[in-house]
């Protein structure tokens, strides 16, 4: 018997052990729970490319009764998606604009430093010497972590030949963009809640792949802990409808600056090239900001002249 009530729970927690059709319904109601809220047993399946009867032994396998209480608690999700606001203007709806400054600071302060207490040096320590020692990095963190990936990828790319920022829409172009991953590559998957199914799923491919795994999450518990083998915790816990990234950032910067640190040659190196790069293709010196007594003028390339 399932003791869980939340239906986001159930789900993390029973889908290592779904099946194909199973785990397309979960990625489907994660992703697009609005929809599916309203949506009977035959119409969901219809969605999803999967048997009314598939949809209902889904509901039995979570531990409902059958789908009428799988769609009450569906109920409850969204509804407890729409509370966040609430508690948004609970927590805020007094405050001056000063003071929301000043509380949301301090609580993102609060939290890399429960983040500094709690991270594990030695997941930290061997996260970097994965990273180093990987053919083909690939860089997974969809829908509010994509900022984070990009970053991430961003800085990797300066340092590595082979750094891939997984993007998707769907989850058979994650798999198009992963199919040749192996075991000397490594994937790191980002995700805080609400977790993505989907970047759940790259990391169950790459795992199925057998490439190592390092997770940047919330916590022990997250379902991105299934298939990784070094996990670097960072809090992200609510205040209000936005989760705060200012943690995992903070810990993606660390994991940044320490592969820099044993890259140090291949940094200035790629950094000389795009010097060179951006003086040989003007790609900064010609819309320069140059301060003058009389205000501020911009030099432009002239456009009158030829090609020598």
């Amino acid at each position: 018997m399932n003791h869980t009530n939340d239906l986001g729970s159930r789900l993390n927690e029973h889908y290592g052990g779904m099946s194909k059709g199973q785990r397309l319904l979960a990625a489907y109601i994660t992703d697009h729970y609005d929809r599916a809220v309203f949506l009977t047993a035959a119409k969901l399946g219809e969605e999803v490319g999967v048997s009314e009867s598939t949809v209902v032994r889904f509901a039995s396998m979570l531990g409902y009764k059958g789908y009428p209480e799988f769609q009450r608690a569906l109920e409850e999700m969204v509804r407890g998606k729409l509370d966040a606001v609430h508690k948004m203007e609970a927590g805020y709806g007094g405050s001056s604009q000063s003071e929301i400054l000043d509380n949301i600071l301090r609580s993102d302060a609060l939290r890399i430093k429960n983040t500094l207490e709690e991270i594990d040096a030695h997941a930290f320590e061997s996260a970097v010497d994965t990273i180093l020692q990987a053919d083909t990095i690939y860089v997974a963190g969809l829908r509010s972590c994509a900022p984070l990936a990009e970053f991430l990828g961003f800085y990797l790319n300066m340092m590595f030949e082979h750094v891939k920022v997984l993007h998707t829409s769907s989850a058979s172009e994650l798999f198009e963009q992963m199919v040749h991953i192996g075991e000397r590559d490594v994937i790191i998957g980002i995700s805080f809640p609400r977790y993505s199914m989907r970047t759940l799923k790259a990391l169950e491919f790459a795992n199925n792949r057998n490439a190592r795994v390092i997770t940047i999450t919330d916590s022990i518990h997250s379902p991105m802990n299934l298939y990784s083998s070094c996990n670097l915790l960072a809090k992200s816990d609510m205040s209000s409808i936005l989760d705060s990234l200012v943690a995992p950032l903070s810990v993606i910067n660390a994991l940044l600056v320490a592969l820099c640190m044993k890259k140090q040659q291949d940094v200035v190196r790629t950094l000389d090239t795009l010097e060179r790069i951006w003086d040989d293709y003007q790609v900064f010196g010609n819309d320069e900001i140059d301060y003058m007594e009389d205000g501020v003028r911009m030099h432009y390339a002239n456009l009158g002249e030829t090609d020598e």
